[in-house]
């Protein structure tokens, strides 16, 4: 420490010197003198003013110095000051893209990209406008803002009230909560409407990028829903989840553009001075093959029988048979993905099925519906008499001990009787007539194998076929497991002259920038069992419906025309077990299958439902139930179709790969 303090005394004895030897002599002369008559005073004073000298000239050296850097450089600890300048004088903003529409098939809006607004309350006294106006709330005023904002967003007057009588020297503005947001233009333009009337300042509006559904619950988790994809930073737009806008979020999302403008000492954009450097590319526009009129009839009916019956889980899926194409589709638990209602749930029986698209994300049990699949694989291969007979009840498999679901009353029936009446042992007796080639035939139905939909979170099923009494359960639906797009695609076999389709949900898609329209063909994904086939199975189908004894669906018959149809009761394989409870409880997963006309198939409906709360004293029974929903909708369809020209039959045009997202 004591040599620097040397080091500096040294450094400025020195400065002193040179800088005395710049005094003219004359001046330095009387200096000198002064020096020794007064040696203490003047060199205590002297010596302080040279060293503050010193001490300054040497700060204005650093300072030029820096400067002169500074200039030559044009940068500030690795800052470009030419940078600096152009973001202080020009602006730049990004061009938002517009999000794509999604359509129904007849081009009627799904969801479409829109603005909604938040509502928000200035408390500082200090904003102040042109000729002294006060643009903050006033006291006066806050009875009438909290009316308004009840009467047009529900909001509390008790909350509103409070928020803004809060003290404008703590808080600047308030905001009003979840209801406060997410408005629309419509009620924002009524609450500007009846404050302006009332000539109350002080509530502003926000703005932000969304999404509306019009029809709100309308094929949900098909459709999807969208959210910000950066929440502190809207110019990111919003990102797809869940269903198409997840699976086309590229497509839908479009590019944004860039502009930039010379800006005044405000911060304005100077007019005439805005250039547009890169143009925004609006996202493409999708149509589905939803027909809105079947769909909305669709959730009416789904709405109904899950407030009666309030199942676990159930679905319902309409398609075309000839093309595969996906008329109507629909879920319970389901939700509104604009408002978001029903995708939290407060029941201690939530499983998390409204987070799930239950046509791709869930692996069942179909249970009997897949003896139709046992039966064309049976006649396909010649091992399937219509009319030779067998003992129904029960039977043993290596020990395995499996019935009828009326194992108590035992009967003799015919094949063909075996499917109508559902017995599981006609078909444990196809299977073993079939030997290896059921299992085939599984695999030919793609069964364990992806649809390939493009949807997020499809899975492939599984198959248990280790043991001889694994493959004797397989063909009444046990030991198997699936989801509902497999279901589908393996129906279309059966429905469409044995050629099997891939199931479709997108018609087209449509480039709003380049108009380029890229169309979705029919998909030939198998070829699983022949047309005389096909048409046999439909025709012992039809004894499901028009065998008034023996027959299990009789409840799907139609007005004015054949249909084939095939119900389910399933077994519930769960924690690596399968549910014990009683036929009466409900504790099993029913579905259905019913294809019409049977002559000649234009649709058909799938539906499942899991564990509906049935009283076991009520006349209504799971086929019952499900009847409802299928019968009615099925009917309007055929209606539709006869009625209607855009439901005339369409020519198949095959190809080796559909449109799907990448």
């Amino acid at each position: 420490m004591k040599n620097k303090l040397e080091r500096l005394q040294d450094f400025f004895q020195r400065l002193h010197q040179r800088f005395i030897r710049l005094i003219p002599k004359s001046i330095r002369r009387r200096y000198l003198i002064s020096k020794k008559r007064h040696p203490n005073e003047n060199n205590n004073r002297k010596n302080s003013a040279f060293i503050l000298i010193g001490v300054m000239s040497c700060l204005a050296i650093l300072v030029m110095g820096r400067l002169v850097y500074i200039e030559a450089r044009q940068q500030i600890n690795g800052v470009s000051l030419d940078k600096k300048t152009r973001e202080l004088y020009q602006g730049h903003e990004e061009i938002i893209a517009k999000r794509g529409t999604i359509f129904d098939r007849n081009g009627n809006p799904i969801a479409e990209d829109a603005t909604s607004y938040s509502v928000y309350g200035v408390l500082d006294k200090d904003y102040i406008g042109m000729n002294d106006q006060k643009l903050y709330v006033q006291s006066q005023y806050i009875d009438d803002i909290a009316s308004i904002l009840h009467e047009y967003l529900g909001l509390k007057k008790s909350f509103v009230e409070k928020q803004l009588s809060q003290s404008p020297s703590k808080v600047k503005q308030v905001e009003f909560g979840t209801k406060g947001s997410g408005i629309s233009l419509e009620t924002k333009n009524k609450i500007e409407k009846a404050l302006k009337k009332k000539n109350i300042k002080g509530i502003y509006f926000n703005s932000h990028p969304d999404r509306i559904y019009p029809n709100g619950v309308f094929a949900s988790h098909l459709i999807g829903y969208t959210t910000l994809e950066n929440d502190k930073d809207e110019s990111k737009g919003l990102q797809g989840v869940m269903g198409i806008e997840a699976a086309f979020n590229k497509e839908l999302s479009g590019t944004n553009g860039e502009e930039y403008f010379q800006r005044d000492v405000n911060g304005n954009a100077i007019p005439g001075t805005v250039v547009v450097t890169k143009k925004a590319k609006d996202g493409d526009n999708i149509y589905t093959t939803l027909d809105s009129n079947l769909e909305i009839y669709l959730e009416s009916l789904m709405t109904k029988v899950d407030k009666q019956y309030t199942p676990e889980s159930m679905t319902a899926v309409l398609v075309q048979a000839k093309t595969g194409q996906i008329l109507a589709a629909s879920q319970r638990p389901t939700f509104n993905p604009e408002t978001k209602e029903g995708l939290t749930s407060s029941s201690k029986e939530d499983t998390g099925a409204q987070w799930r698209n239950l046509l791709v994300q869930d692996a069942f049990e179909p249970g009997s519906v897949m003896k139709i699949f046992t039966v064309a694989a049976a006649i396909q291969t010649g091992c399937f008499n219509p009319n030779t007979t067998y003992n129904a009840g029960s039977i043993n498999v290596d020990g395995t001990v499996i019935r009828d679901w009326d194992y108590d009353k035992p009967k003799v029936l015919t094949y063909a009787q075996a499917l109508s009446h559902s017995s599981n042992v006609g078909m444990i007796h196809l299977e073993q007539a079939m030997g290896n080639k059921w299992q085939v035939f599984l695999q030919k139905f793609g069964f364990t194998k992806s649809t390939n939909s493009g949807l997020p979170g499809e899975v492939d099923g599984s198959l248990q076929n280790s043991t001889s009494v694994d493959r004797a359960m397989t063909a009444y639906g046990q030991a198997v497991a699936v989801t509902n797009f497999q279901m589908i695609r393996a129906i279309t076999a059966i429905a469409n002259d044995g050629k099997m389709l891939k199931p479709q949900y997108i018609k087209k898609i449509v480039n709003p920038n380049t108009k380029k329209v890229t169309k979705t063909k029919t998909q030939v994904v198998g070829h699983p069992i022949s047309k005389s086939t096909a048409e046999e199975v439909l025709q012992v189908m039809r004894q499901t419906v028009e065998d008034q004894t023996l027959g299990t669906g009789t409840a799907y018959a139609l007005n004015g025309y054949q249909s084939s149809v095939k119900t389910g009761t399933a077994q519930i394989f769960e924690n690596g077990a399968y549910s014990s409870a009683s036929n009466e409880s409900g504790d099993f997963l029913y579905s259905m299958v019913q294809i019409a006309p049977t002559e000649d198939p234009e649709y058909f409906i799938y539906v499942t439902m899991k564990r509906p709360h049935i009283p076991a004293q009520s006349e209504e029974k799971p086929t019952t139930v499900m009847a409802s929903i299928t019968t009615p909708l099925m009917e309007r369809a055929l209606s539709l179709n006869k009625n209607s020209s855009q439901y005339q039959k369409q020519t198949t045009a095959t190809s080796t790969s559909g449109l799907s997202p990448q």
